[in-house]
């Protein structure tokens, strides 16, 4: 990440409050120099953190002017207290920077069920807060990560008029990856200038075309919070619904989230394989939906990735009870460019083995053609692995 791809007017800053026990950095700050225009989307888990809850509030009417984010513990199923404390570590922020506390956006990732140690927040903040810089926003988002094996960030430029813009995202998740909402941390900050209605729309909407539309193990977490801030620090005329600009600005979004989105599932817990599965000939495009995430998130198809193993049958068979119409007659499958199944029929074994050898690349496709209708769908998942048992067997030891 350079500096040229970076937003003007937004500052970073990470450090190691002694929150992981790895001793490894695990709090940072955003920091927009003027309030922001936010948007955002948050789990629908019915079990919700506090910092969850907390900034779903803050942000109702559409401000912001920073983004504080812990990692090593969630502030999930903490009570009463554990709103004191998104509350407190929020105030800490605002005192420091001196802006309204309701400018201050919380949100924390790791362990459930755990208190914070807030006398290592008390202790950290201010320290954090004099350490603001324009150049790291790739520390922020090595502080977010709890077990990621590496961090997630993905820039865009574009420009209104001759009046250049960035767009810069950073994310954190590898496991708990899984809609419905963002299923992890991710943060799009951008010095473009846009009306936080179009903002918002944009951002549910693309979001179910990336994060919504990722998965590693099936499970939704109780902290996923996704936020764009847009300072309108580039100096451009006000992007607004339906204009050219506003087309360009969500591609952006979109470039930006997919990227983050496909790193995650690369970074998926145990995985060794990032696969896209497209339906295509549905008879619309939430039938697609519909049978892309049946196969994305069947733990036989999955295995089967791992072992490079061209197993059809799982594909076409959790295509069938996925809810989609189906004429098991039409369906085609192919494994990036080789096809393996026509009209419902194995097409043989020479097909099969050259599947196998696709199989074995850390990136694919599987395509699965309903002959239906012209409904598609992309859903990316990884393999499943005895790595990801072992990863989760061990978490919180």
């Amino acid at each position: 990440m350079t500096h040229a791809n970076i937003p003007a007017g937004f500052r970073f800053a990470a450090m190691a409050a002694g929150l992981k026990k790895s001793q490894k950095p695990d709090l940072a700050l955003i920091v927009s120099d003027q309030p922001a225009t936010c948007a955002g989307v948050f789990t629908r888990n019915k079990v919700v953190a506090a910092p969850v809850v907390l900034t779903r509030d803050r942000l109702a009417d559409g401000s912001c002017r920073a983004v504080l984010v812990n990692s090593g513990n969630a502030n999930a199923c903490t009570g009463e207290k554990g709103m004191a404390d998104a509350t407190r570590c929020g105030d800490l922020v605002a005192e420091q920077l001196e802006i309204p506390a309701e400018m201050v956006a919380v949100s924390s990732t790791g362990v459930i069920g755990q208190q914070l140690p807030m006398e290592k927040f008390e202790a950290a903040i201010p320290t954090l807060c004099t350490m603001l810089g324009e150049a790291d926003g790739e520390a922020v988002a090595r502080a977010m990560m709890t077990t990621d094996q590496f961090p997630k960030h993905s820039t865009f430029q574009a420009d209104v008029d001759g009046v250049g813009y960035s767009l810069l995202g950073l994310a954190k998740g590898a496991g708990m990856i899984h809609p419905d909402m963002a299923t992890m941390l991710g943060f799009i900050l951008t010095d473009a200038a846009i009306d936080r209605g179009t903002l918002q729309e944009m951002l549910q909407r693309v979001t179910g075309t990336t994060f919504n539309a990722i998965t590693v193990d099936r499970d939704t977490s109780t902290n996923d919070m996704v936020l764009v801030l847009a300072n309108g620090a580039a100096g451009n005329k006000k992007i607004s619904a339906g204009s050219p600009e506003a087309a360009v600005f969500e591609q952006g979004l979109h470039k930006v989230m997919l990227d983050l989105a496909k790193m995650i599932v690369r970074d998926g817990e145990g995985a060794t394989k990032l696969v896209e599965v497209k339906i295509r000939g549905a008879r619309g495009t939430a039938d697609a939906r519909l049978a892309a995430e049946s196969v994305a998130t069947s733990n036989l198809v999955k295995t089967a990735f791992f072992g490079a193993d061209a197993n059809w049958g799982r594909i076409i068979a959790a295509v069938g009870y996925s809810g989609a119409d189906v004429d098991q007659g039409l369906v085609g499958i192919s494994f990036d460019d080789v096809q393996v199944v026509e009209h419902g029929l194995w097409i043989g074994a020479e097909q099969e083995a050259m599947a196998t050898q696709v199989l074995q690349a850390p990136e694919f496709t599987v395509t699965v053609d309903l002959g239906l209708g012209q409904g598609e769908f992309s859903y990316y998942t990884s393999d499943l692995t005895y790595d990801y048992v072992k990863i989760n067997a061990d978490y919180r030891t």
